[in-house]
């Protein structure tokens, strides 16, 4: 069977995935930083860098992984779950066994997420263990924080219309901020290796991830036109197909013997990410809040 279906495995894994990040784009507009302010850009972008930064140095530093696996770990805890770490994987040019371990560790601390964020809201309303404690502020906390979209959505919805929806949208904005990061990330590996591959083109020793620039086009494009509701439906839908597809190729090129030698050090790395998300990312909302208030 593999070398039958190695065809459609591979384009699956390299065509369909660039085409699922560029229509993620669907998903989002500009106007929805309006919506969060200043404040919630400058929070999520805050989060996003430290989280990285910590997940590369930790990783590779205290847990001794490669970097490549450090990097995917720390794309997929810090800016949109499984999503990011699809969209990281061309760029760092890593390999399947390495994309899978980082997408599970996405979905099993983005899981407790789901339960525990509620219940820590709900704790410090009892106790009142720190102020801010509305459904506004902790929607602009989860929504900074939490791995996934769609667990964004269940923490959100937890506690209420209006906390699901600064979440949401605070959520997009970090999600918008997808395509710099991999924009960046890419010219910074650049400088290490001018070597060429399917997802790259170097332009003045610069390597551009231009699915990533696709991302942003039909951004701007659901920003500036008034999409037919049922023709975004139907794109999204469409979308959530082939992103499936593209992991479920990821899934067939990996071995569990492959996910069994990366031991616990990965899970370990993913947890203290989710341990600095709660703490760190409750400083950062507390003080960038308070910087502006």
């Amino acid at each position: 069977m593999p070398p039958r279906s190695a065809d459609g495995v591979q384009f699956s894994k390299q065509t369909l995935l660039r085409l699922g990040i560029v229509l993620y784009g669907i998903r989002l507009t500009f106007q929805d930083i309006r919506h969060v302010g200043i404040g919630g850009v400058i929070i999520d972008t805050v989060v996003v860098c430290t989280t990285f930064a910590l997940a590369w140095l930790l990783g590779t530093r205290l847990f001794g992984l490669d970097r490549r696996t450090a990097m995917l770990i720390g794309a997929g805890s810090s800016i949109c779950g499984a999503a990011a770490v699809m969209a990281a994987e061309p760029v760092v040019r890593g390999r399947a066994d390495q994309v899978t371990v980082a997408v599970s560790t996405v979905v099993v601390f983005g899981t407790i997420a789901i339960f525990l964020y509620p219940a820590l809201y709900h704790l410090n309303a009892s106790y009142h263990l720190i102020g801010g404690g509305s459904p506004n502020a902790y929607g602009l906390f989860a929504g900074s924080t939490i791995h996934e979209v769609a667990q964004v959505v269940a923490a959100g919805r937890a506690i209420g219309e209006q906390a699901a929806a600064t979440a949401v949208i605070t959520k997009m904005v970090r999600v918008m901020l997808l395509a710099p990061f991999l924009l960046a990330l890419s010219l910074y590996l650049s400088r290490e290796s001018k070597s060429e591959s399917v997802a790259h083109q170097d332009i003045a020793g610069i390597s551009i991830p231009w699915f990533a620039l696709g991302f942003v086009a039909v951004t701007a494009l659901n920003s500036l036109v008034s999409l037919p509701p049922q023709l975004t439906a139907i794109t999204t839908r469409f979308d959530t197909f082939v992103l499936a597809m593209a992991m479920a190729a990821l899934g067939l090129t990996t071995h569990v013997s492959a996910i069994r030698a990366a031991g616990v050090r990965p899970l370990a790395l993913a947890a203290l990410l989710f341990a600095w998300l709660i703490a760190g990312g409750l400083a950062i909302n507390a003080g960038v809040t308070a910087l502006l208030d």
